[in-house]
């Protein structure tokens, strides 16, 4: 048994009187909500209710392992809502009616049977496939009539609803994935931040089970690669792919920043009068602002195709990506008279459009340098029958990335060639053979086209890079990187006033910023910081940045592969900047977790003469380089050596940049993750899912002041 279970028994066995709750094996389970027990609650027992539904939010989202059913726990909230509206002072950010799905994240993997299969729909591919379907449904059905709808590409959700005895309306209950069509994955913490999920519907029913496509619009799309690209991350090869990771990963902030949409394309379950016609079930939704699919409702076989012929004209104006239309019969009950077998849902066929190609030349192949220093390419081209932009979809392309160096060398791309074009995803261009060979194949330059230093390919990929950090097309990412909180941590100097500053002709490289203070005056006339205030706070913080412990100004020179905690770990051994500039390759892979291609990115950093003058430039302006001697009585002991630990949650004194640090000093390794190879884990209030891991890894579990005494 838990800790924690422990204490929720020990705390309800000490509260015996408290009527409104019986305790069971599964816990405390609460009777039905009663406004004046919740307004006599006490607020020990307002806590102890607190930690019961934290328990079961950890056994159910953490653990897949909940103890009681879903009515039990939402008999649990119903109290503590009730509770809290006697006692409104009570509440706390950290009260499970607060949290999204409580505080533990799901884990990946909770599995849940369907109510009602989430079956594939037949394809069909031609226009007389769907004129046939249409005839054999009015063989049978003369007055049937049909919706024609867009087919997003995305992944399929559905929601279950429940009426709610307090405000009677529907509310979600549960969001579960598709799956292999019977058992899906949980995703409910998930789904509840998608704005367009509804978490009610002001319905008359005790119960309603709706599907729908998750998916993630162009812009959105755009705006994480770009995201990626700034921090050096890899971009997501198309939208669907990226909505349905994010809505099965982890973390529910990271769904609600990475603005999922959905839309609803059918009802799986509710009243027989309500799911009578499809399309009038469709736009009763829509009219209580549930956002549901694009359709239209059609009689005959040429009405039918009309609107799939104009889904398919828009292709190229939507938000977000499409791969069909679906035509769907309008009567539910009469969509069983057309089982089309286990794998497909009955009573509907999807229709694919044909893949739209054009056959291009070749003009001039672009090479560019993105934010990261990684080398792009991009091929322009024209219409080789009408020698115009190539049409597709709807819209005019000319241009087309080409990825890398691998990539242009296997499809024989070069200026003069022809190959066959088409969009991938419906929007996406992209060349699909070598139709005509070039009279030559392109090959990328060895030096950076905007800076002219040498490039290098990384080892084991296709990518060639421009390391010089003073290169003008990735300066802003460099010297926004530099002030971030993971390296020198200067407040207020984010993307967007670094970007101000470096177009204004102030920042050049990241040494640039301790010479701010030169053109205090200028700042503030200009108002790119802000008013006298606003440039003062920020060169104040620019100052008090120099005192930062010299492993942060290793972190903010953005060397490749040398993040906060390999670059703690190298100024542990080599204690000071200086040093780490003059080590060998062979020095440096001495050192704990680093390995030779991280030992050569240092090295090669450190040997690039414009690199050794900006970190001179800083030291000389009075950025600290290096560990003061410490002796052993003064902190700094061997106690720790060869240990490997990880923090988690709130120590009582210790901030967790204070904690690492003392790992460090004394001979460990402090780590973000707990796995076998850890030694300890220090863990907190709120320690959440790494306490978790570390008890069933066997991991031994220290609060602070046990830390504290191993180093004492």
């Amino acid at each position: 048994m838990s800790r924690v279970k422990q204490q929720i028994e020990k705390e309800q066995q000490a509260a015996p009187g408290d009527a409104a709750a019986t305790t069971q094996e599964t816990g405390l389970i609460a009777e039905p909500d009663d406004e004046k027990a919740a307004a006599a609650m006490t607020h020990a027992e307002y806590e102890a209710l607190e930690r019961t539904i934290d328990y079961h939010m950890d056994r159910y989202y953490n653990q897949d392992a909940p103890e009681i059913s879903d009515y039990e726990y939402d008999q649990l909230m119903q109290r503590l809502k009730a509770a809290e509206r006697a006692h409104p002072e009570w509440i706390t950010p950290d009260s499970p009616t607060q949290k999204i799905g409580g505080t533990a994240k799901r884990e990946a993997g909770v599995k849940v049977t369907h109510d009602v299969p989430m079956l594939s729909i037949e394809d069909v591919f031609t226009r007389e496939d769907v004129s046939a379907f249409i005839q054999k449904v009015h063989e049978m059905h003369p007055s049937a009539k049909f919706s024609v709808e867009q087919k997003i590409d995305g992944l399929s959700m559905s929601l279950r609803y429940r009426r709610s005895p307090e405000t009677g309306q529907l509310s979600l209950v549960l969001a579960e994935t598709r799956g292999d069509g019977l058992i899906g994955e949980d995703v409910t913490a998930n789904a509840r931040v998608i704005p367009d999920v509804k978490q009610t519907i002001d319905l008359p029913f005790d119960s309603l089970e709706l599907r729908g496509e998750v998916y993630m619009t162009h812009a959105d799309f755009d705006r994480f690669n770009e995201a990626q690209e700034n921090a050096g991350k890899k971009a997501a090869a198309n939208p669907r792919n990226l909505a349905a990771g994010t809505l099965r990963q982890l973390d529910p902030s990271i769904t609600r920043e990475r603005r999922l949409r959905m839309f609803i394309f059918n009802i799986q379950a509710g009243p027989a009068d309500f799911m009578e016609s499809h399309d009038a079930a469709l736009d009763r939704l829509a009219a209580l602002g549930v956002p549901v699919v694009w359709h239209r409702s059609c009689t005959t076989a040429e009405e039918c195709l009309a609107a799939i012929d104009e889904i398919g004209e828009s292709r190229g104006s939507l938000d977000h990506d499409i791969d069909g239309a679906v035509v769907k019969l309008d009567h539910t009950p009469w969509r069983q008279d057309f089982p089309a077998g286990s794998k497909y849902s009955s009573g509907h066929i999807a229709y694919k459009y044909p893949p739209e190609e054009a056959i291009v030349t070749m003009d001039r192949i672009l090479t560019d340098v993105g934010r990261t220093g990684k080398l792009t390419f991009t091929g322009e081209f024209h219409d080789s029958r009408t020698g115009k932009p190539a049409r597709l979809c709807g819209t005019s392309v000319s241009r087309a990335t080409l990825h890398n160096q691998d990539y242009i060398r296997e499809m024989h791309i070069g200026v003069g060639g022809e190959y066959r074009l088409f969009k991938s995803g419906e929007i996406i261009p992209k060349l699909n053979g070598c139709v005509k060979e070039p009279p030559e194949v392109f090959t990328a330059p060895e030096k950076c086209p905007v800076c002219g230093e040498p490039l290098i390919r990384e080892e084991d990929t296709a990518d060639i890079r421009c390391v010089n950090p003073n290169c003008p097309a990735q300066i802003t990412r460099t010297i926004a990187y530099f002030a971030s909180r993971d390296a020198m941590n200067i407040m207020g100097l984010g993307d967007t006033l670094v970007d101000a500053l470096v177009k204004a002709g102030y920042l050049r490289s990241y040494a640039d910023i301790y010479t701010l203070k030169e053109h205090r005056d200028e700042l503030v006339e200009q108002g790119l910081v802000g008013k006298e205030k606003n440039t003062d706070k920020l060169l104040g913080e620019i100052e008090k940045s120099k005192n930062n412990p010299p492993d942060r100004f290793l972190t903010g020179l953005a060397i490749r592969n040398v993040g906060k905690s390999t670059a703690r770990t190298i100024l542990a051994g080599m204690r000071s900047i200086d040093a780490v500039a003059s080590a060998s390759v062979d020095d440096l892979t001495k050192i704990p977790d680093v390995g030779e291609t991280t030992a050569e990115s240092i090295y090669h950093f450190f040997h690039t003469p414009a690199n050794l003058a900006l970190v001179k430039r800083m030291e000389e302006a009075g950025v600290r380089a290096s560990l003061p001697e410490e002796t052993e009585g003064e902190g700094q002991t061997g106690r720790l050596s060869g240990l490997t630990i990880a923090v988690t949650g709130t120590l009582p004194t210790l901030g967790r940049r204070e904690i690492e640090e003392l790992i460090t000093r004394n001979g460990g390794r402090a780590t973000g993750s707990v796995s076998k190879k850890t030694s300890y884990l220090v863990a907190g209030e709120a320690a959440g899912s790494k306490l978790a891991k570390a008890e069933s890894l066997g991991v031994p579990v220290l609060d602070e002041a046990a830390f504290l005494r191993m180093i004492q």
